[in-house]
């Protein structure tokens, strides 16, 4: 006979088993999106909303989506022990949205609904992705529940800044479901290794994009980098416990759930924001690409063409090299400080002279060029070491090239 799973359904075998939390608050209805994204990805998900969630949601709904049965209570199904049976069972536990309620009960180990229950009992991870008010994530109680949490190795993301509900705007916005989703994906893809947390209480800066320098108000010098880089080693550090401060210059891509993001424009602007964020950091990683270069005269009007008149020169002044400023004036003692190299050639002896004049700790030397890296969802690259070290990273994914820096990066932490 074929085993029950603890819903009274029949357990399907290799299907990763989630626990979908809901708190109540008004973001309630976003997670209806990360409960799709789920399921369609092949996760067999339980949802487990508190009472007042079901004000938000109703029960139908999450019965209809999940293909199980839902409830609040501890009373009900009683013979199946669903209070201890749901934690023990999962491969993940994600609440979305976490209330301000829900991070303090789950922080002092209450369990007086059918979801705190479940996150005493659970053995996997724990995502937590909170939404409130600015002020009620700002309050101390809350700062120190959210610790806690972090502290017994729960990953807390950080909430979104925008649109709360009525008119008040600030950092309390659920994250994308979306983002959320790949949160949860890359816990679930470390598998064991999610619980070590072997970034949980660090903080690391990462540079992402391409930086553009303007020549008149229409045009500008740039370059092919989209981002996806950077924003894959910031979803990667989000995963692994890490409070991440994104840089991100001109990029497409949605904000990373869990990143402070911090948008800049020009070279001279991504400096400063990483020179403000890395006053704080244990690892700061410029995965940016970062224009050598900028315009020596910016041309108040757009530059006209005039018949039978070639265009003025443009004359090019350097712009400052970041990566070579923060490794050689450390922030902190053991920051330590990683590099990117994009060449077209000679990959490896030109990455092995950058190592040493740019003096960072590691430097991923890729080849790049028309239709390779820029913009792909794949890379391949070799992670060279201050310390003599080479480590291949195979074609594939670059969210596994991020995890490989963060590999690098956590065994060089102090």
């Amino acid at each position: 006979m074929e085993p029950k799973a603890p819903n009274g359904t029949a357990a399907q075998a290799g299907r990763p088993r989630v626990v979908l939390g809901v708190s109540g608050g008004i973001a309630a209805y976003k997670a209806c999106e990360l409960l799709r994204r789920l399921t369609e990805s092949g996760h067999d998900v339980r949802v487990v909303p508190t009472a007042s969630a079901l004000n938000f949601v109703g029960e139908a709904t999450w019965s209809a989506l999940s293909g199980h049965p839902v409830s609040a209570e501890v009373w009900e199904s009683v013979h199946e022990v669903p209070h201890v049976r749901i934690g023990q069972a999962a491969d993940l536990v994600v609440v979305a949205p976490a209330t301000a309620d829900t991070l303090a009960r789950a922080a002092h180990g209450l369990a007086d609904d059918l979801l705190t229950n479940t996150l005493l009992t659970a053995r996997c991870p724990v995502v937590f992705a909170p939404a409130m008010h600015t002020e009620m994530w700002e309050h101390p109680a809350t700062r120190e529940n959210v610790a806690t949490l972090r502290r017994r190795g729960a990953v807390v993301i950080e909430p979104a800044v925008g649109r709360l509900t009525g008119a008040d705007t600030g950092k309390g916005r659920l994250p994308d479901p979306g983002e959320i989703f790949e949160v949860c994906r890359r816990v679930l893809a470390r598998g064991a290794a999610a619980a070590e947390r072997d970034l949980a209480g660090r903080h690391v800066v990462v540079s992402a994009g391409g930086t553009r320098e303007p020549l008149d108000p229409v045009r500008f010098l740039g370059n092919r980098s989209s981002g996806k880089q950077g924003y894959a080693l910031a979803r990667t550090a989000v995963a692994r416990g890490a409070r991440v401060t994104l840089i991100a210059a001109h990029t497409h891509l949605p904000d990373p759930a869990g990143a402070d993001v911090v948008p800049v424009g020009t070279a001279v602007q991504l400096r400063e924001a990483v020179l403000k964020a890395a006053a704080g950091a244990d690892a700061v990683v410029m995965a940016a690409a970062v224009a050598d270069f900028r315009p020596g005269r910016y041309a108040e009007g757009k530059i006209k063409k005039k018949d039978g008149e070639e265009p003025a020169p443009v004359t090019l002044v350097r712009n400052p090299d970041v990566l070579a400023e923060i490794s050689a004036e450390r922030a902190r003692p053991g920051q330590i400080v990683v590099g990117f190299a994009a060449e077209t050639d000679d990959v490896l002896a030109n990455g092995r002279a950058k190592l040493a004049r740019k003096g960072c700790d590691l430097l991923v030397v890729n080849e790049v060029g028309e239709g390779r890296t820029f913009g792909s969802e794949e890379n391949e690259a070799v992670i060279l070491g201050a310390d003599g070290t080479e480590t291949p990273v195979p074609y594939g994914p670059k969210e596994a090239l991020a995890d490989t820096v963060w590999d690098l990066v956590a065994r060089r932490l102090v």
